[in-house]
């Protein structure tokens, strides 16, 4: 059964798949980067290698999602998989559904702050362009255009909007435990605690006070940081300007949008996402 752990991309997913994989796959409860190949992503190419004959057609990709995760599952082991995907319906076709999910895990985060980030990360031109980008609906990860042709750049993800992201996995999930990225800034120990209550009843098992603090040290923001300037870091976006690669951990805390973002900027993702933002005690 898989144990999905969710987000719109960057709001703190890896931070959160990196604790898991310190807590489960290590002895001592010490992070390493490696450890994160125990918590892969979905979907990838390979996960679907045998079912497609055209990686890029949405419509046969959309009937295997379901087939793909059954096929993942016949091993009857917990699983964790992160996914920025949208946990949605295309066609009567279910990106996940309860026979296959024993739980989620989501992060959030103020999408006025996830602005910022989007444009480091995708190498966006502007905040309007991240702001198109927050608010687009069928927003397809895996496709670029290039000389007027669309080309395939990774395994298609659709990640839709930030708030039909947050509110797919909200409202059609099952076992959810919901974890805010300011939260993890602001008191750590606290709510990756949260996290660790929530893995010891769901599958079942005890964890040692040390490893837990190990596990939390190991991966601070500030650690994960250092270790990526030191080791690199696979995962982290090509640099368009150059043949390096972004920092993937990088403004982390100090990423604040009221001195970062554009006043008619926050207005309209305020407005756009009043809702969610409201519930989730941003506004």
């Amino acid at each position: 059964m898989i144990i999905w752990i969710a987000s719109y991309p960057k709001c703190g997913n890896t931070w959160v798949r990196s604790f898991i994989s310190a807590l489960l796959y290590t002895e001592d409860g010490k992070f390493t980067f490696k450890n994160l190949e125990s918590i892969p992503q979905y979907p990838i190419r390979h996960q679907f290698s045998g079912f497609l004959e055209d990686f890029s057609d949405i419509n046969s990709i959309k009937k295997n999602w379901i087939t793909t995760q059954t096929k993942m599952n016949l091993d009857n082991k917990v699983k964790f998989l992160k996914t920025h995907h949208v946990n949605c319906k295309i066609d009567n076709h279910a990106f996940t559904n309860f026979d296959n999910t024993l739980g989620v895990i989501y992060i959030v985060r103020d999408p006025r702050n996830v602005l910022t980030s989007l444009i480091n990360h995708y190498s966006l031109n502007n905040q309007l362009e991240a702001k198109k980008f927050l608010f687009e609906e069928k927003n397809w990860l895996g496709f670029k255009k290039e000389n007027n042709k669309i080309q395939l750049t990774r395994f298609p993800t659709l990640i839709s909007s930030w708030k039909t992201n947050y509110n797919s996995w909200k409202n059609t999930s099952k076992n959810l435990l919901l974890i805010k990225y300011e939260n993890l800034i602001s008191n750590p120990e606290l709510e990756f605690s949260k996290l660790t209550n929530y893995l010891e009843n769901i599958i079942n098992i005890k964890f040692d006070k040390n490893k837990i603090e190990n596990a939390i040290n190991s991966t601070s923001f500030e650690t994960l940081k250092n270790k990526e300037l030191k080791e690199g870091f696979i995962e982290g976006a090509k640099d368009k300007t150059n043949d390096g690669k972004k920092r993937f951990f990088n403004l982390g805390p100090e990423n604040n949008w009221k001195n970062l973002v554009k006043k008619e900027i926050v207005d309209e993702v305020e407005k756009n996402f009043e809702i969610e933002m409201k519930e989730l005690n941003y506004l």
